[in-house]
């Protein structure tokens, strides 16, 4: 951490030295105050910041201006009956703008289509003036349709609720801003202890307010930050989509942001008392890594599970009720629309409850290791007290 820091967080502790027989919750507010103001005087986390929310911008404008473009690397494949294949209604696809495949009759279209060897096909019937159904796997190509001469049929061979990719996409946008906001402020809190107790700044603090006080202001201020971050996100993002014409999946993803910023607080909270406690343990800060390994593989977990199991119900299910994943795999779910109404708050709750427990055992760790400096605190050690 650099001097100019130091010397704010020094301020900070001077102001909150000066506040003798403050209750509780009023210590806890003044730490939670000096991590946040300590945080906006910082050059590198306003820039920082700034980046993120440029790259969201970037990447929410650019994927509404790659929908609208449509469709690239060549024309598009598609295959017809013999039956059809000299309907006038079908003369537009013997254009270069398709790759067109004649095919016996309708199985043998169907079977390209599902094997994904062409993005539609064309075969007779259907309740239209042209009498012709587009077969497509879960959503007929808009290109293709435009090119009739009437509106054909359409039957889809396997449907889906979403688009597959851009599920695929919002899979990644929930993990990534979930793990990038919980590795940015979770170290934060860790290099905040260890820089305190390094340079027995701890000792002063702990002279106003108990250990659990402290430890509550530090995961408060943070999680306010990490929350403020997250709101600007959703908001960005939101703005984005309506500019670019992207109302439809405004409006499916509506829920799930909603959800995702509050599973993110509580998850959040979850994630930053772990990263004090071990960071307690230590008194260097070239050990802060090895200690809060394990919360790193946490905060991972959530990301790549996301983008593994994104089209697997049953694995999203089961990373929606596990508390260190369910930020990210329930919002999936109700984007999906997987979810019932009522398992975001059962998962809110088995949240809430893991909060409670890990902040009592946090608790613990914290206030039996924050004074004990030198060798690294054995974690046996420091919840026997």
């Amino acid at each position: 951490m650099s001097t100019t820091e130091t010397r704010r967080r020094t301020a900070g502790t001077d102001a909150l030295a000066g506040a003798n027989g403050m209750s509780g919750p009023k210590g806890a507010w003044i730490v939670a105050e000096r991590e946040i103001t300590t945080r906006l005087r910082s050059k590198a986390f306003l820039i920082s910041t700034g980046v993120l929310l440029l790259l969201v911008l970037v990447s929410v404008v650019g994927s509404g201006l790659l929908a609208k473009a449509g469709p690239i690397g060549g024309p598009a494949k598609v295959a017809v009956t013999e039956e059809v294949a000299s309907d006038p209604a079908t003369a537009a696809l013997q254009t270069d703008a398709f790759a067109t495949t004649t095919v016996a009759d309708r199985a043998a279209a169907e079977e390209l289509v599902r094997s994904g060897k062409v993005e539609a096909a064309v075969v007779a019937g259907g309740d239209t003036p042209v009498h012709l159904t587009v077969l497509a796997k879960d959503s007929a190509p808009s290109d293709l349709m435009m090119s009739l001469s009437a509106q054909p049929a359409v039957t889809l061979l396997e449907p889906t609720g979403t688009n597959p990719m851009v599920g695929y996409f919002i899979a990644i946008g929930f993990g990534l801003v979930f793990m990038m906001s919980a590795m940015t402020f979770g170290t934060t809190i860790a290099q905040s202890v260890v820089e305190e107790k390094q340079t027995r700044i701890v000792e002063i603090l702990l002279a106003t307010v108990s250990a659990p006080t402290l430890l509550a202001g530090k995961i408060l201020g943070n999680s306010i930050l990490a929350f403020a971050q997250v709101a600007l996100i959703a908001t960005l993002a939101s703005v984005g989509m309506l500019a670019t014409g992207q109302d439809l999946l405004m409006g499916e993803l509506g829920g799930a942001l909603i959800w995702f910023a509050i599973l993110f607080a509580f998850g959040f909270v979850l994630l930053a008392a772990l990263y004090a406690a071990l960071a307690s343990l230590v008194s260097r800060q070239e050990d802060i890594g090895s200690v809060t390994s394990p919360v790193l593989m946490l905060v991972m977990f959530p990301y790549i599970g996301v983008i593994l199991f994104n089209d697997n119900p049953q694995m999203l299910a089961i990373m929606s009720y596990i508390p260190f994943s369910a930020p990210v795999g329930m919002p999936m779910r109700l984007y999906l629309g997987t979810a019932e109404w009522w398992e975001p708050i059962l998962s809110l709750g088995i949240l809430a409850v893991s909060i409670a427990v890990v902040l009592w055992i946090g608790s613990r760790i914290y206030s039996n290791s924050i004074l004990r400096t030198g060798a690294r605190v054995k974690l046996a050690d420091a919840i026997k007290g």
